[in-house]
């Protein structure tokens, strides 16, 4: 009769000597070089196919090209354990951006940084930096962050222009869709001259509408011409699902092109203005009525010296309107919105001509734009 020890010695006997073949023979096959095989590898990567078209040759370099330039940004927020009572950082999100300069700097969406504590940027070639704060601007929905990394391992996109473009034109996004490291959709420019509802609350203006995917993950990345040009920033999508249905948005280049280096210098945006408030955009509808109604003049402004007057109670305790800015150098006003964007492109130091309604007369003053500070 066989003991225990002897049947436990007959089932590992067999495992001991199929591991000590198998050893063997794996040992018998020489370890390939890794460096040999990364020299292997690089030529299988940078070829192509013999077959390709023509466009998608150009495809392929251009999202070659860009791909170096943009980074995967992970969101950290900070969260006490409740039962160590230890602050831990935890990822909270994760997004898209893009190289802007040799000096650090990364463009992307203020929502995919907004409410964070602090920023990792994975680069192209995976190395990680913790990234500062640099500027935001949530009503063109557009943050700048800034990593402490040497210039060799930054390379800006070239930028491209926003006006000039046609509906049809061919568009690329590149991103990091859902996390996925750098993926490329292709598509055209639908639609032109759209607009789109800020985190701040602001309409941001000459949106671009692309049928190329974007997806959760890709906002904050570019959107490239056919010459690998950046035309803007990937931003939001419009879908029931939260995924694409080949409605996408971008902020266009010329917004941006105009607002980080005010982001980078200053963090903030640059407002011009005349010192005014403004009645809200709701309540001069229910009076019936277009245009941006001026609700308070700031004492010593533009607007004060000009003349011009703000909502005030009349003799009989009722309320009277002032002045209802109607036009900016011809150009219609119909609701805050534009008089901002008005003032915005004309810029600080400008001197433009309001056309103001009072009392149902009309008029037109000269005013010089100030920045708001």
């Amino acid at each position: 009769m066989l003991t225990n020890r002897t049947r436990a010695a007959l089932i590992v006997l067999p495992a001991l000597i199929v591991g000590f073949l198998a050893a063997h023979w794996i040992r018998s096959f020489p370890v390939p070089d890794a460096a040999a095989a990364a020299d292997r590898a690089e030529p299988a990567r940078n070829s192509m196919p013999e077959d390709l078209t023509p466009e998608e040759r150009r495809n392929i370099e251009v999202f070659r090209e860009a791909s170096v330039s943009v980074v995967f940004i992970t969101s950290v927020t900070l969260r006490r354990d409740l039962f160590s009572f230890d602050v831990m950082q935890v990822p909270s999100g994760t997004g898209s951006g893009f190289v802007w300069d040799t000096q650090g700097h990364i463009v992307t969406n203020f929502h995919v940084i907004d409410g964070a504590r602090a920023w990792l940027i994975t680069l192209a070639d995976q190395s990680e930096w913790e990234a500062k704060l640099v500027g935001v601007a949530p009503d063109k929905d557009l943050a700048v962050l800034r990593i402490d990394a040497p210039a060799e391992h930054l390379v800006p996109l070239s930028l491209g222009r926003s006006g000039t473009l046609a509906v049809g034109q061919r568009v690329l996004a590149v991103g990091n869709p859902f996390g996925l490291d750098h993926s490329l959709t292709v598509g055209v420019v639908s639609a032109l001259g759209r607009e789109l509802r800020s985190p701040g609350g602001r309409t941001i203006r000459d949106v671009i509408q692309t049928d190329a995917a974007i997806n959760p993950g890709n906002s904050g990345g570019p959107l490239l011409d056919s010459g690998g040009r950046l035309i803007g920033v990937n931003s939001a999508i419009y879908s029931p699902s939260g995924a694409s249905a080949g409605i996408g948005f971008a902020v266009p280049v010329d917004t941006v092109r105009h607002l980080v280096p005010q982001l980078i210098e200053r963090g903030r945006v640059i407002q011009p203005g005349i010192g005014i408030s403004l009645l809200a955009d709701h309540w001069t509808r229910r009076l019936g009525l277009s245009g941006a109604v001026i609700y308070e003049i700031a004492d010593g402004g533009p607007a004060a010296r000009a003349g011009l007057e703000g909502v005030r109670a009349s003799r009989g305790g009722r309320v009277a309107l002032g002045d209802r800015i109607v036009e900016v150098d011809g150009r219609p006003i119909r609701a805050n919105d534009d008089l901002v964007l008005a003032f915005e492109e004309a810029g600080v130091g400008a001197t433009v001509t309001l056309t103001v309604v009072r009392d149902e007369r009309e008029r037109d003053v000269r005013i010089t734009l100030i920045s708001l500070d």
